[in-house]
């Protein structure tokens, strides 16, 4: 394990330790009352036989209560994984996810979105598992060993001596059994998230599908991931079972010797029947805790492999912090901009041009000629590899653009773009405190009297399920009305209305602003154009 995942772990443990301490604890006290009970069980033995003098009912009482003390402990332990575990996973997954929120636009799109949710359901829930319960255990073990082999040794050193000598082995092999199950579990964990990409992306768009008459490219699709996994599980199962098979050959060896050992010196009479039992006792106190080593390591490694695909996420850089520049009015100034996604894909090269406070711009041009990419230069999503960008107001301030000035631009992106929940949930998403009679302004203003009719607790499926697409445009227009920015970015927004419902939008859009409002629209549709006081025509490279 390297000194990065070393050190990934215990910035990660932050907040989850005290539940881990709380476990590791609980395992120490369970252990001690095991070897209480094995001395317990060694003194009514010797009793019952007369080699010794102690109360019979004493030693009864005393293994009773041990006996009901375990059964507590053991009820805690649960209750506590129970409890504080799922605790301890919403607060990784959450900061995750907020981190993720909070990440550059840019960073996160080469994940799939499929793979993206596995790693934060599935690798986040075995990283919690590893920091809350499995290295408490490992804890918990490695205390019973050393407390078994001094109890042992106090009794018989060459037995306790002679146990221990598979140590060594058990952890050069441990070694080469995780460096293989480690590269088999990563190859499962992307084949995994490969199936749930296909399971999503086809339930996301199985109205395509259809219409494609392809759902049965797509089951196929899945059948040949699946049938990927089960192998990947298989050698990982026969690899994991032989070597099972081996430690419990070696295992069994340990107590056929014991047993024998044990035999012999009772025999001789060197030791009692207390002791012979305390022996066998024993013998499964040194050798459980590589026995549940060998349970713990596909977690261990299953951790590792978690902890390297959460730290490929907690490696995306953060958006830059700071107050929000907030301007009254607005303007966009492009000064000699260049952006290539790669030396042979160059979008935009050397522009210039200016969208001045109250202006009305149309951005045309042919499909990849760059016009969602200039937008999202100016929402700061991206940055230009030569050149600027900047906001500016009507008393010459400016400002290159950041994630500080996005207050000020109002965005409704192409497509449909609706959460699930209700008309008044995602209205609240462009302000969170925004009044009804704002909501209700900001329907209107958009065309959207059927969300007024409907009203505003009306249900919203997925992507807008239960709305036709313009009308889903037109909530989505309405949510960024509700924000308070002087800068509106439209990006092929009326695509899916009809010409009589486009014009009248305009024309409350035209109000609205006011002429102090700057708007952009990306469209091709005269309509629109017949509305716009400039125009930017982008050319695609060569």
């Amino acid at each position: 394990m390297s000194t990065n995942i070393i050190r990934w772990f215990w910035n990660t443990s932050r907040g989850l330790r005290l539940q881990s301490c709380i476990n590791a604890i609980l395992g120490i006290i369970h252990v001690g009352l095991d070897f209480a009970f094995i001395a317990s069980t060694k003194l009514a033995i010797d009793i019952a036989t007369g080699r010794s003098n102690s109360s019979l009912n004493v030693a009864a009482a005393l293994l009773i209560g041990i006996m009901l003390s375990q059964i507590f402990m053991g009820f805690t332990r649960k209750w506590v994984a129970a409890i504080l575990g799922v605790r301890s996973q919403n607060m990784l997954q959450l900061r995750l996810f907020s981190h993720l929120m909070q990440s550059e636009w840019s960073g996160i799109e080469r994940h799939h979105s499929g793979d993206v949710l596995n790693r934060l359901e599935h690798d986040v829930k075995d990283i919690t598992n590893v920091i809350t319960e499995t290295l408490p255990s490992v804890l918990g073990l490695s205390v019973r060993f050393v407390g078994a082999f001094f109890f042992l040794y106090s009794m018989d050193k060459t037995l306790a001596c002679l146990l221990v000598f598979v140590a060594p082995v058990f952890i050069l092999l441990s070694k080469l059994y995780v460096k293989k199950m480690r590269v088999l579990t990563r190859e499962i964990r992307n084949t995994d998230s490969n199936i749930q990409s296909i399971l999503q992306e086809s339930i996301q768009h199985r109205i395509i599908l259809k219409t494609l008459e392809r759902c049965q490219t797509m089951v196929e699709r899945l059948g040949i991931s699946q049938a990927l996994l089960r192998n990947q599980i298989r050698r990982r199962t026969l690899f994991s079972s032989f070597s099972a098979t081996m430690l419990s050959a070696g295992f069994g060896g340990g107590y056929l010797i014991t047993f024998l050992w044990g035999v012999n010196r009772l025999h001789e009479g060197a030791i009692t029947y207390g002791m012979m039992i305390a022996f066998i006792q024993l013998v499964g106190q040194i050798q459980g805790p590589f026995r549940e080593l060998t349970r713990y390591i596909p977690i261990i490694v299953n951790s590792i492999t978690a902890c390297d695909r959460l730290m490929e996420l907690q490696d995306t850089p953060t958006e830059s912090d700071g107050d929000p520049i907030r301007l009254r009015e607005g303007g966009i100034r492009i000064n000699d901009v260049t952006y290539a996604y790669d030396e042979h894909r160059v979008i935009l090269n050397h522009l210039r041009f200016d969208f001045p406070i109250g202006s009305i711009t149309a951005i045309q041009g042919e499909t990849g000629a760059g016009k969602t990419t200039l937008i999202r230069l100016i929402l700061a999503l991206m940055k230009p590899q030569n050149g600027s960008i900047e906001i500016y107001d009507a008393t010459g301030n400016h400002y290159v653009v950041s994630p500080q000035t996005r207050c000020n631009l109002v965005y409704v992106p192409q497509g449909n773009t609706i959460f699930s929940g209700t008309i008044r949930d995602n209205l609240l998403l462009g302000n969170p405190n925004a009044t009804e009679e704002q909501m209700l302004d900001a329907l209107r203003i958009a065309c959207a009297e059927f969300a007024i009719e409907r009203g505003l607790d009306a249900a919203c499926g997925e992507l807008g399920a239960g709305f036709s697409e313009g009308q889903a445009q037109r909530i989505s227009i309405a949510r960024a009305l509700l924000r308070k920015g002087s800068i509106l970015l439209l990006d092929e927004a009326t695509s899916a209305l009809d010409t009589e419902t486009e014009q009248e939008l305009l024309h409350r859009l035209h109000q609205w602003s006011d002429g102090k409002k700057t708007i952009i629209f990306i469209t091709h549709r005269q309509a629109v154009l017949d509305y716009c006081t400039q125009f930017l025509t982008l050319k695609e490279e060569c």
